[in-house]
């Protein structure tokens, strides 16, 4: 029998894990916030499928318990706050050359992606996404990899891979898999989240160029960073602002339009934009891999 109270992030919760968490916020009442989360995800075996804690999921997931009075959680440490802030370079202090580049994409080449790590990469690709992308930079939960787009040390554009959408029908339909195998493997499906080409960048091709590479470099970079491959390629196209010619110009599937809701509304509670959806895959056995007729790509993140 499903003993399922709450649902948060793509994970269930019972009743017997709710009391848990208040019983160790109430026997441990000297962890500190960030101590209390790791605890919680070890005591609820809340990871990755590289065995990593999901700290920012946990988190979010104790201050809704706090709103809902179920729990308090501890004091947010300020001056701990104060010291990063501290250490935060100013985003005014990231130079940006705009000089338009206007050429072939011969010209240009080799285009190569690189992964923007944590830091001052990371805080650099935020930037530009802030600025120049439409929907900016928003809080990504799990697993996800940030690229820069460039032509030697030139920064053409951004490129995000991220967790998929929880409820697609037309998605699930096309895999023909069951609600359980979703469940066990949705984390097999990676969004391209964010795209953009700079907008003093004009090279024609560029944006399918840059969809080749990734699908080409994908699974192995995910694989060393998460100890998993991904099967397949998602992301949602804007009609109302966009073509999708690049997807289409890559052999991308189309399967239709969104409901016009976010990627964890199960309630259909949100209303948004509708928009197309985009699928690849990146190997001919996705579909038996999504319904656990063969395994995935892992590696041993102990190796």
């Amino acid at each position: 029998m499903d003993k399922t109270i709450m649902v948060y992030s793509g994970r269930n919760f019972t009743s017997e894990e709710i009391e848990l968490i208040q019983w160790t916020r109430k026997k441990y009442p000297q962890l500190s916030r960030t101590e209390l989360v790791r605890t919680i995800c070890e005591f609820l075996g809340w990871t990755t499928p590289a065995g990593r804690p999901k700290r920012p999921q946990c988190t979010s997931f104790l201050e809704m318990l706090e709103e809902e009075g179920l729990i308090k959680l501890p004091p947010i440490d300020v001056s701990r706050k104060r010291s990063a802030i501290a250490l935060t370079p100013a985003i005014t202090e990231i130079q940006i050359d705009t000089t338009p580049i206007s050429k072939e994409l011969k010209a240009i080449e080799p285009i190569h992606l690189e992964i923007a790590r944590a830091g001052s990469d990371l805080k650099r690709w935020r930037h530009y996404v802030n600025e120049y992308h439409m929907l900016g930079d928003k809080k990504v939960f799990g697993s996800r990899l940030a690229y820069f787009i460039k032509s030697n040390e030139t920064i053409l554009g951004c490129l995000q891979f991220s967790a998929s959408s929880w409820a697609l029908s037309s998605r699930d339909e096309w895999i023909g898999w069951k609600a359980q195998d979703r469940k066990l493997r949705l984390h097999l499906i990676v969004n391209n989240s964010r795209f953009l080409i700079l907008p003093w960048i004009n090279v024609k091709n560029l944006a399918s160029k840059v969809l080749s590479l990734a699908i080409k470099q994908l699974q192995e970079d995910w694989l060393r960073e998460y100890c998993y491959a991904p099967v397949l390629l998602e992301t949602f196209v804007d009609t109302s602002h966009f073509a999708g010619t690049c997807y289409k110009a890559s052999n991308w599937t189309y399967l239709g339009e969104t409901q016009g809701r976010g990627r964890m509304d199960r309630e259909k509670e949100y209303g948004l934009s509708r928009k197309a959806i985009y699928m690849y895959p990146l190997q001919k056995d996705f579909k038996d891999c999504l319904k656990g007729l063969k395994p995935c790509k892992t590696v041993n993140p102990d190796d």
